[in-house]
This record gives C-alpha cells, sequence and structure tokens, in this order.
C-alpha cells in the first residue's frame, strides 16, 4: 500500500484529495496547506492526516508527494519534493514562466526521481482513443487538428490577476493535447484575442477569448480556441483530421452545445459543468497511474520535458498576441534564455 502527501488544499487540491482517498491503492493521506482551517476540514472528511507545514509533510514518512498549491510554488515544493527522493505528482504548469519551467527540468534531470505532471486529458478514455487511432496510422498524413477548451464562467479575477494569461493558464492543456495526440513538435503560433467580459482583463493584459493557430515541424496545422465565457456549460473538444479519416473526442451526450438540426436529438444529455465533473474518470486514472509511478512503474502521463515544451508554446502564443505576428518557439527560447 502507499501513502501519499499532499500539498495545496485549494479548488484542484481539494478535488485531488477526495479522488486520493478513494484510490484503493491509496493507504493513507497526509495533506497541508496555509489555512489551517481548511486542513482540519479536509482531514476530517476524508480521513486523512493534518500537518501543519510542508517541512513536516515531506518528513512524515510518505511515499510520494501531490503538489497541487497555487502555481507560484510548484515550481519550489516539486525540487524540494525531489530532493528528498520523493516521486512527485505536479498539477501544471510546473513553473510560471517557461525559463523557470526548464530550469527545473534540468535540476530534476540530475537526479533519478520521477515526476508526473498533471495533464489529465492524457487519461481520458476519448482522448486515449484518438491519440491510438493516429498511432494507428488510419488516419493517414494528418493535416488538421482543432482543440477547444470554452469554461462556462471565469475563474475569481484576483485569479486571473497571477494566473499568467489564458494562454499559461487555460489553452496549455490543448497545447499540450495536440503535441500528444499528433506526436508532432509545434514550429511556430499565431496568437490572438479579444476582451468582451469584464474589463479587468484588459488591465491585467489577458484575454477573455483566443484562437491560436498552430504550426507542427510534421506538416499538420493545429487551431485551439479558448475562452472564459460559455453559458452552456464546460466544452472540451479535440478533433484530429487526416487525409485517410477523422476521429474526434469530446462529443458525448454531455457537449454543451445546441444542434440545430431539427432531425436529430444529440446531444440529448446535461451539458458538462466544469473540468471537474468533464474529467473526473480521468483525474482518477491520472492519479492511479501516479500511484504506479510511485510504486516503481513507468511514467504514463506527462513528462517535465513535455511540461517544458508546452510553456514554450504558452509562451510564444503570449508574445504573438503581443506583437500581432506569428512567432517562433524557438526564437522565443532565444530572446529568453
Amino acid at each position: 500500500m502507499t501513502t501519499l502527501g499532499l500539498i495545496g488544499l485549494g479548488r484542484i487540491g481539494a478535488f485531488h484529495a477526495e479522488t486520493l482517498s478513494n484510490l484503493a491503492q491509496v493507504s493513507g493521506l497526509v495533506i497541508t496547506d496555509e489555512r489551517p482551517d481548511v486542513v482540519a476540514q479536509v482531514a476530517t472528511k476524508y480521513g486523512a492526516t493534518p500537518v501543519d507545514s510542508v517541512e513536516k509533510l515531506l518528513s512524515s514518512g510518505i511515499d510520494g508527494v501531490v503538489v497541487a498549491a497555487a502555481t507560484p510554488a510548484h515550481a519550489e515544493l516539486t525540487l524540494a519534493a525531489v530532493e528528498r527522493g520523493l516521486p512527485t505528482f505536479c498539477e501544471k504548469p510546473i513553473a510560471s514562466t517557461a525559463v523557470e519551467s526548464a530550469r527545473l527540468a534540468e535540476l530534476i534531470s540530475r537526479t533519478e526521481v520521477p515526476v508526473q505532471v498533471g495533464y489529465q486529458r492524457r487519461f481520458d478514455a476519448a482522448f486515449a482513443a484518438a491519440k491510438q487511432a493516429v498511432d494507428g496510422g488510419s488516419l493517414g498524413a494528418l493535416h488538421t487538428v482543432r482543440s477547444t477548451t470554452m469554461d462556462p464562467a471565469p475563474p475569481p479575477m484576483d485569479y486571473i490577476k497571477g494566473s499568467g494569461g489564458i494562454f499559461r493558464d487555460c489553452a496549455v492543456h490543448d497545447f499540450d493535447a495536440i503535441r500528444w495526440v499528433t506526436g508532432q513538435n509545434v514550429v511556430d503560433v499565431y496568437a490572438t484575442g479579444s476582451v468582451q467580459g469584464d474589463p479587468l482583463f484588459t488591465e491585467y493584459g489577458d484575454v477573455d477569448t483566443a484562437a491560436i493557430v498552430v504550426r507542427f515541424d510534421g506538416g499538420a496545422l493545429g487551431l485551439v480556441s479558448a475562452a472564459r465565457y460559455n453559458g452552456r456549460g464546460y466544452d472540451c473538444r479535440l478533433e484530429v483530421h487526416g487525409f485517410e479519416d477523422t476521429v474526434v473526442a469530446g462529443w458525448d451526450q454531455g457537449v454543451p452545445v445546441l444542434n440545430t438540426d431539427p432531425a436529430t436529438d444529440f446531444p440529448s444529455g446535461a451539458p458538462h459543468h466544469f473540468f471537474m465533473d468533464r474529467f473526473t474518470e480521468a483525474f482518477r486514472t491520472e492519479l492511479g497511474a501516479f500511484v504506479e509511478l510511485v510504486k516503481g512503474g513507468p511514467n504514463q502521463g506527462a513528462t517535465v520535458a513535455d511540461a517544458v515544451e508546452v510553456a514554450w508554446i504558452a509562451e510564444a502564443a503570449t508574445e504573438s498576441l503581443r506583437r500581432g505576428a506569428p512567432v517562433s518557439i524557438e526564437s522565443v527560447k532565444e530572446m529568453q534564455q
């Protein structure tokens, strides 16, 4: 059996506490957060062991660590766990910037400690099937991949202020998914965006709606859409088009669209409300895979190297929005390193 430590009990951390407490492979859960009252509540609710500091958690005899604290703390906490020799699961992103991510990756590479990064779409059954179809060659040469992420409403503006922007906070999931599914690396991006909602997006240098054109080194083109306002629900879809066939993911009965074709009743289910209900099973599978990693198995999820490449794509998209022109990944690396 396996005992894990969980650092951070905010929205995603509390969700992970519930998931981990229900995994048969997890025999114990040690938790900490900057807010003692939250720690006490979560410990009582899920039968976890509360501690009042990260140091106490890391010294408690745990087998692995899940980092779900605020983004600015990810790099420091991940490195602290790795330096203790503890296999680590870090929620995306692994650091606040691409440069910091690359530096952290270099430090981790000097160790043999495994680190898995939280890109849960890799563990969604439909996304995994799309990946399998591409790898199996049934689509032929790929020419277009489309990825969509639209939230029903934006997170609190205090969160937006420190999020790093829509590309680093939201579209990174799309960037990881399209890299992983196609097996191709991104060469350059062109990003544009607008603000039609809360004017604080503009004040914080962000947008509430974005579109990104991606060019891959294998010749395919990518189209990523991200939005903070989608009143019908949480919309997350993937389309992969090849010369021989097309596959889609996210077109289930809960897809939040209104089909205007009078001859069909699809979709017939209640629209997905948020990413946590859309990807509940994917999160469970992802954390289950991390437990196997802790026990000595392979890393079935996103690696630190994957996370660094995604961070550079987000950096290039951010720069492209600023310039109003395409930006290559290599030029951003040269500019910032």
